[in-house]
C-alpha cells in the first residue's frame, strides 16, 4: 500500500483551553527500526492530552507534538527488524503521541492484537489505562489477593478499569466517585465500597475496614495526607497524577513508624524497553481477563475526530463515566 504525503490530523495550535484545538495537514510519519505504521481508526482520549493541550505536559523529544496517546487500526507499514506485525494486521497501541491523526507510528512491541469480540472504537480505550493500571497496581504497587485497594476517581477511565482489574485478581475493591449514580457504576464493576466524596469523606470508611494496603491515586493535594492516613501499616501509596496539586508538607515520621511506602510513575517518558516489558505483561495477564468478561470496556462517548476540542470539554467536565474516544477512520 502506498501512502500518500500528507494527512488530517489535530494539532494544539498554542497553549490553552480546548478551542486550542485544529485541524491541520502534517506529514504522514515515517517508520523507524522497529515501529509500524497505524491507519488510526479510533484514537482515546485521556487527561494527559488535556494537560499537554494546556501546556503542563511536553511530549518526550523524540515524540509527536500532536496529542494522542493509544489508538486502534490497522498495520499499513512496517520499518526495519519488524518481525510481530505484518500490514493488514488490526491491533491496538500505546503511542508516544500523535494520536489525533489519520495515521500514527508506534513501536511494534507497544502493540498488541485487539480482544476478542470487541470493537475497534473499544478496543481503542485500552492501552493507555491498561498499561497504566497493570504497570502501578501491579507491577509497582504488588496488589495481592485478598488486600484492600482503594483507587480514587473511580468513575474515570484509569478508574473504572481499576476496579475490575484488581476485583478479578481477588481483591477488596474500595473507591471515590463524585455522584451516587457514578458510585452504583463502580459497585457494578466489582467495587465492594463506593463512596460519594462530595457527600463522604473516605477516610472513616477505610480506617473502619482496617486501612488501605495500597491506594492508587491522581487527585494529590490535600488527599495525599488522608492517602497516608488511610493506609494500613506496611501500605503503599502510588501517585499517578496531581490533579490538586504535586506539592504537600507531610509528616515522614509516620511514613517510618508504620513502614509506608510512597511511590508513583508516569507512562509516556518511559523507555520502549519498559513500556515493551509492561505490553508483554498486558497482554499476558489482562487480555485474558477480557476474553473471560472479567473486564470490560466502559465507554462513555465518542466524538468525530474534528471535534476534538468537544472531546476535550467532555473529559474537563468531570460528568463523564468511563473513556472517550475519538473516531478518525470508519
Amino acid at each position: 500500500m502506498t501512502l500518500s504525503h500528507s494527512m488530517l490530523a489535530i494539532e494544539i495550535s498554542a497553549p490553552g483551553g480546548p478551542d486550542v484545538l485544529h485541524p491541520c495537514s502534517v506529514p504522514v510519519p515515517v517508520p523507524g527500526h522497529g515501529q509500524i505504521i497505524i491507519r488510526v481508526a479510533y484514537a482515546g482520549v485521556n487527561r494527559p492530552d488535556a494537560l499537554q493541550r494546556a501546556g503542563l505536559y511536553a511530549p518526550p523529544p523524540s515524540a509527536s507534538p500532536l496529542p494522542g496517546l493509544e489508538c486502534s487500526g490497522t498495520v499499513v507499514e512496517v520499518g526495519p527488524g519488524v518481525t510481530r506485525w505484518q500490514i493488514g494486521d488490526q491491533v491496538c497501541a500505546l503511542l508516544p503521541g500523535g494520536g489525533y491523526a489519520e495515521y500514527a507510528v508506534t513501536h511494534e512491541a507497544h502493540a498488541l492484537p485487539i480482544p476478542p469480540g470487541l470493537s475497534l472504537a473499544e478496543a481503542a480505550c485500552l492501552p493507555e489505562t491498561c498499561f497504566t493500571v497493570w504497570s502501578n497496581v501491579v507491577m509497582r504497587g504488588g496488589l495481592q489477593a485478598g488486600e484492600r485497594f482503594l483507587v480514587h476517581g473511580g468513575a474515570s477511565g484509569i478508574g473504572t478499569t481499576a476496579i475490575q482489574i484488581a476485583h478479578a485478581l481477588g481483591a477488596r475493591v474500595f473507591t471515590t466517585a463524585g455522584s451516587d449514580e457514578k458510585c452504583t457504576v463502580c459497585k457494578s464493576l466489582g467495587a465492594d465500597v463506593a463512596i460519594n466524596y462530595r457527600t463522604e469523606d473516605f477516610l472513616p470508611a477505610l480506617r473502619a475496614a482496617g486501612g488501605a494496603n495500597l491506594i492508587l491515586d491522581m487527585v494529590g493535594g490535600g488527599y495525599i495526607e488522608r492517602n497516608i492516613k488511610a493506609l494500613a501499616d506496611d501500605g503503599r501509596l502510588v501517585q499517578i497524577a496531581f490533579l490538586q496539586g504535586a506539592k504537600v508538607t507531610l509528616n515522614l515520621a509516620e511514613v517510618m513508624m508504620r513502614r509506608l511506602t510512597l511511590t508513583g510513575s508516569t507512562l509516556r517518558p518511559q523507555s520502549d524497553l519498559a513500556k515493551a516489558r509492561i505490553a508483554a505483561e498486558v497482554e499476558a495477564q489482562v487480555w485474558p481477563m477480557i476474553a473471560r468478561g472479567a473486564v470490560r470496556v466502559v465507554m462513555d462517548s465518542e466524538f468525530a475526530l474534528a471535534d476534538a476540542a468537544a472531546a476535550h470539554w467532555r473529559i474537563e467536565s468531570g460528568t463523564h463515566v468511563g473513556k472517550i474516544v475519538l473516531r478518525v477512520a470508519d
